[in-house]
């Protein structure tokens, strides 16, 4: 059985404000995992490359772009991404 919760207005307003906020946060950490990509090697390089591509998802790129992204494996063309993003 599933219950629904009660949240205080304040609690309320916190949970709107991250929703509202949420395409500024995910470019912040796309930005963040720019720099890692650089450092990382292997299976964790792997692993953040499918962290970016869920992040971008949810940002609304158009998957054509994501998956050229992949395919290319370059933080560079990311971190171009993150730039457009941000203006």
């Amino acid at each position: 059985m599933m219950t629904e919760r009660n949240y205080t207005p304040h609690q309320q307003r916190i949970i709107q404000r991250y929703y509202q906020n949420q395409p500024q946060i995910l470019q912040q950490r796309l930005a963040e995992v720019v720099g890692e990509l650089y450092l990382a090697k292997g299976k964790k390089r792997q692993q953040l490359w499918k962290r970016v591509a869920e992040m971008l998802q949810k940002i609304g790129l158009p998957q054509s772009r994501i998956d050229h992204l992949l395919t290319k494996d370059e933080p560079a063309l990311l971190a171009d991404i993150v730039k457009d993003l941000n203006k």
